[in-house]
């Protein structure tokens, strides 16, 4: 088994659990500062069938890819690369934007959370249905980026989904220390190192993605018996590519992907020991883009800060 096939998931459950457990946390603390502790339940509850609903969405793409491409298996290696590129897109998108969207909102993340709490406790007797839905929410919302990661991933077999539970249990491992047993735990500088890991596991993803594009591509032209398809056709060989453009590097004799440590590089960082022209541009466009977009993001927090504290 290889293992390092499973360590974006679990990085990626990891940040996105550690958020969904602050949140769980805060409704734990308020409704016992609220003396409404008979609503734990319903905490626990939103936790357990938004983890049940992320998990069924992930069985269902994951089962989704190979049958559409079982309903015409002559078309099956047409099919199933384009299926994979869309699932990959929609992860790069889903994960980008909420990377950076709660980067910018983590500062209000307590105020938000004590707002729905009080607006749920206000409500009299649907303050369990609000308090339900507020965690369900919170947990569906980060469940569904891991699922979209593991679907885009869906021929690496089981070790993305033991990945994601290893970083669950983490998660939940670290909200226990924080809320339960009152480890400090500098919890700022956790999601940023998380969020650069993040950026550098998307970036990769942009580079299988073009991948898939390119293999699409490629089978659509030899099963149409047409070329012109292909901006870079030389007779489909494994040197040259459709649309990428010519190689920009080859090192699968000096750090192969397939073996320790290139594996592990492959994984984290995106790292293909055959990488081609319009791969490269693609990851680091992405890095600088949507990399920027993150540090401006933090930097914006920092500012924030020294404004209040000068003021």
């Amino acid at each position: 088994m290889d293992f390092s096939i499973a360590l974006p998931t679990f990085l990626i459950t990891l940040r996105e659990g550690v958020e969904a457990a602050l949140v769980v946390g805060i409704v734990l603390a308020l409704l016992n500062k609220a003396g409404q502790s008979r609503l734990n339940f319903w905490v626990y509850a939103g936790v357990v069938v938004g983890i049940l609903v992320s998990a069924l969405t992930g069985v269902l793409f994951s089962w989704l890819i190979p049958t559409v491409g079982r309903i015409n298996p002559q078309y099956s290696n047409v099919v199933e690369p384009w299926l994979e590129a869309t699932f990959c897109v929609i992860a790069i998108a889903m994960l980008s934007w909420m990377l950076i969207w709660m980067t910018k909102q983590a500062r209000f993340m307590k105020a938000s959370v004590e707002g729905a709490v009080n607006q749920a406790l206000e409500s009299g007797s649907n303050g369990s249905w609000g308090i339900f839905s507020l965690i369900l929410i919170a947990v569906v919302r980060e469940g569904f980026e891991t699922v979209l990661f593991i679907a885009a991933n869906f021929q690496q077999g089981l070790m993305p989904g033991i990945g994601a539970l290893a970083g669950l249990a983490t998660a939940t491992f670290i909200g226990v220390l924080i809320f339960k047993w009152g480890i400090k735990i500098n919890i700022r500088q956790f999601f940023q190192v998380m969020g650069v890991l993040l950026i550098l596991i998307v970036a990769g993803l942009v580079v299988t993605t073009l991948k898939n594009i390119d293999e699409g591509l490629a089978n659509l032209a030899l099963s149409s018996v047409s070329e012109n398809l292909c901006f870079y056709y030389e007779h489909f060989t494994q040197v040259h590519s459709c649309i990428l453009g010519p190689m920009v590097w080859n090192t699968d004799q000096i750090l192969p992907e397939r073996h320790f440590p290139g594996i592990i590089f492959k994984s984290l960082f995106g790292y293909r020991d055959h990488l081609y022209l319009l791969q490269a541009v693609g990851y680091v466009a992405f890095l600088l883009s949507i990399g920027g977009l993150y540090f401006r993001s933090l930097g914006v927090g920092e500012a924030g800060k020294k404004k209040k504290v000068i003021s």
